[in-house]
């Protein structure tokens, strides 16, 4: 069969592909709620409480609230009833489930069938799970990303349970199940190799500096509540992502190996007429959703929305808000079901931030805030943002620590995938800054400039002086509605959202965790100096007056001022503005992580917070500068490969066709002058992209043979990208002219177009 008539067919089984159905679970002959089997394959902590003895519960819970170290004796019983718990649901295995620092997880299955010696030689087969088998496993160390912290000959590790984090079960093949145990992952020497242990760090720094300051301005003196005890970091991960046909995919080398494809023309119509967006989602794609949300409720995750995205093909999934170290874990899980699902259903899941060049990418939006073990939300504004001291101190911490701090929250965002999304029209560009929304900034200029309060009015509606919240519609059958204190501005990559920051910048395909970490760590610091600030304030006081909290609010109002930006963040002059304020604008994602090592930004990660020791940040900027340049180094190669082996012969048989079809119409008597336009048009690309070819062919073994990973990464991106980009664009012209039936790949409008 020809290759086109294998394009061909590929078309014709993905509109014939049927829909997969689903049974909804049933009880007594009903549909049943989602809210009665959501966590139904969760170890949750009720499980716990009525499997375990009450002294060894408790046990549990002091040793998960870091009050104490788990016993053996408890551990054992732990083990005991998880194992019953998950084999009376049919596991078989059980693993230690982790994130090492490949922005996905790990997992090792190990049965709980063991044997027993009965004596002369002879073992009884029995189930059984000890307490140190789940406490930890040992995966192989060496072959994960370890940034020189590890030699390939020193292969221990550990994976160790993460008690903060519920263990669940999910289905394997064959009608069986397997035990998932959440874990961190560190060395022999105890240094952190994954994702997850900084996280845990940042979070439990968060906490501390948090409670401190609560503690400083909410004394048991003057309060009838005991002070917070602990502060957790809660967020929210909207995850964007694509669908497109199997078939197709498997015909697209580049997307297979690279995420993206490294070539392809927009069909005539894609996203332009802005019909896509929140519209009907196809009955394919409606399926898979439905699947994937059924298996995830299970598994306890809270995904709460799903809709189409701006882009053919684009979609997203957001669920409800966590503790962010079960979020990172939720997230993770439901790229993976999802990935697992669409291939059930004949369908393709894209997390490469830009997998199609000329539409919309794909982001994670991180919507992060901090909450007490009380359930209070410390970014809550209240109707009376103004007078809320204690809101607005948390608020200029966080705005004082994206300030000090933006150089390295673009090192944890950045990356060879994120670039191609980052300042395109549909994401934020890199320069990171904060948006309040007019009604929060008028709070802090009032504040700054020691007046009252502006009154505004909302064009068409009434006037709402600050803290009103109503919006009269001038319609009589429609209600009046309530309204957020801030409006949304989708340019901003850190903007307020009525009682959390969106942090819109992440990408779609990373795990959150350094991001997020990152951020907590820069939150902590400043929250620790504005205690010191307050301390220093009120004197000899017992505790600092509504004086002297305004007082110091005032001062990192100025100070963080330079971040705050209510316009458009893809605006010419918002860049100008950006320099003029000292703001870092840094598009290349090497010296985003050579910020990592800057010692203003080093300091407060491995002296002032101590999340990371310094050698484990410098692993992390070895292991991100690694990935980087080896991402474009193969994704460079993956275009020579297509270029050469499928481009270059479809141009040739149809230019050998214009040149048999003139040669046929002159031995005729006429001229072939359109047949010899072509010929020229088809001659002058293959001649230039011969050319680009070569060059990219050199450049890329000079970096293949460059050992030192800074320079390779560097070079790579100030290089080598522009350099695919110039092979690109011939490819892209060839695709233009080239006879559809000796072009081998499926086109945008293949894989845009079909679900």
């Amino acid at each position: 069969m020809a290759t086109s008539s294998v394009r061909k067919a590929a078309l014709i089984e993905a509109a014939n592909r049927p829909i997969r159905n689903v049974a909804f679970p049933e009880r007594d002959g009903r549909a049943m709620y989602p809210s009665e089997f959501y966590g139904e394959y969760v170890f949750t902590t009720k499980d716990m409480a009525k499997a375990l003895p009450k002294p060894v519960f408790a046990d549990f819970l002091k040793q998960k609230r870091g009050h104490q170290t788990l016993s053996k004796p408890t551990a054992d019983a732990i083990a005991h009833a998880v194992r019953v718990w998950a084999m009376d649901r049919g596991a078989t295995h059980f693993t230690h489930w982790f994130q090492p620092q490949t922005d996905t997880t790990a997992e090792k299955h190990d049965s709980f069938l063991s044997f027993q010696s009965i004596g002369g030689g002879e073992y009884a087969a029995i189930d059984a799970f000890s307490g140190s088998q789940l406490l930890q496993s040992e995966p192989d160390a060496s072959s994960f990303p370890s940034g020189g912290m590890r030699s390939t000959f020193e292969a221990r590790g550990y994976t160790v349970w993460d008690t903060t984090s519920p263990m669940f079960i999910q289905k394997a093949p064959n009608n069986t199940k397997i035990l998932y145990v959440p874990s961190v992952f560190i060395s022999y020497n105890g240094e952190a190799l994954d994702s997850k242990t900084p996280l845990l760090r940042s979070c439990a720094a968060i906490s501390k500096a948090a409670v401190e300051l609560l503690s400083l301005i909410s004394p048991r003196s003057v309060t009838s509540q005991p002070p917070a005890a602990q502060v957790v970091t809660t967020l929210g991960t909207e995850q964007e992502f694509f669908l497109i046909d199997r078939s197709m995919y498997a015909m697209r080398p580049d997307l297979k190996i690279t995420g993206r494809t490294l070539m392809g023309n927009l069909p005539p119509r894609h996203q332009q007429l802005e019909d896509h967006y929140f519209g009907h989602i196809p009955t394919r794609v409606l399926s898979a959703m439905s699947e994937l949300e059924l298996e995830l409720y299970k598994l306890g995750v809270p995904l709460k929305t799903r809709h189409n995205e701006v882009a053919p093909a684009q979609f997203e999934l957001a669920p409800v808000f966590e503790e962010a170290s079960v979020a990172v874990d939720h997230n993770l899980l439901t790229m993976e079901l999802l990935h697992k699902v669409a291939h059930r259903h004949g369908l393709k899941a894209l997390f490469h931030e830009k997998p199609f060049q000329g539409v919309n990418g794909s982001g994670k939006h991180c919507n992060w805030s901090l909450s007490t073990d009380r359930g209070e939300n410390l970014l809550e504004p209240t109707v009376k943002p103004e007078t809320n001291y204690r809101f607005l101190l948390f608020l200029v911490a966080v705005l004082d620590a994206v300030h000090k701090h933006a150089a390295i929250l673009l090192a944890g965002i950045s990356s060879s995938s994120n670039q191609h999304r980052l300042g395109a029209h549909e994401a934020p560009p890199g320069i990171i800054s904060a948006f309040l929304g007019d009604h929060l900034a008028e709070v802090l200029n009032a504040i700054e400039e020691r007046r009252g309060l502006k009154t505004f009015s909302v064009p068409h509606f009434q006037s709402v002086k600050l803290g009103g919240t109503v919006v009269d519609l001038k319609v009589s059958s429609l209600p009046n509605i309530t309204r957020d204190l801030t409006d949304r501005n989708r340019t901003s990559p850190f903007a307020f959202t009525g009682n959390k920051f969106e942090f819109r910048a992440v990408g779609s395909k990373q795990s959150p965790s350094f991001a997020v970490t990152l951020l907590n760590a820069a939150v902590a610091q400043s929250i620790r100096e504005i205690t010191a600030a307050l301390v220093e304030q009120k004197g000899n006081k017992e505790f600092p007056s509504a004086e002297d909290q305004l007082e110091v609010i005032r001062k990192y109002i100025i100070a963080s001022k330079p971040i705050r930006f209510e316009g458009d963040n893809y605006s010419a002059e918002w860049v100008t503005e950006a320099e003029k304020r000292g703001l870092p604008n840094i598009v290349s994602a090497p010296a985003a992580y050579d910020e990592l090592l800057k010692p203003l930004h080093s300091d407060m990660l491995t002296k002032h917070v101590a999340i990371l020791t310094p050698t484990e940040l410098d692993s992390r900027y070895h292991i991100l500068m690694e990935r980087y340049a080896k991402d474009m180094l193969v994704e460079s190669r993956t275009l020579l490969s297509m270029t050469q082996t499928q481009v270059l012969p479809a141009a040739f048989e149809h230019r050998k066709m214009l040149a048999d079809s003139a040669t046929g119409i002159e031995s005729l008597g006429m001229k072939p002058t359109v047949e010899l336009e072509q010929l020229a048009t088809t001659s002058d690309l293959l001649e230039g992209l011969s050319k680009s070819i070569a060059s990219l062919k050199a450049l890329t073994k000079t970096l293949e043979d460059n050992e030192d990973v800074k320079q390779q990464a560097h070079a790579a991106r100030d290089e080598l990208a522009p350099l695919m980009q110039q092979v690109r664009i011939g490819v892209d012209g060839l695709e233009e002219i080239v006879g559809d039936k000796f072009w081998t790949l499926p086109k945008y409008t293949e894989l845009l177009l079909t679900v």
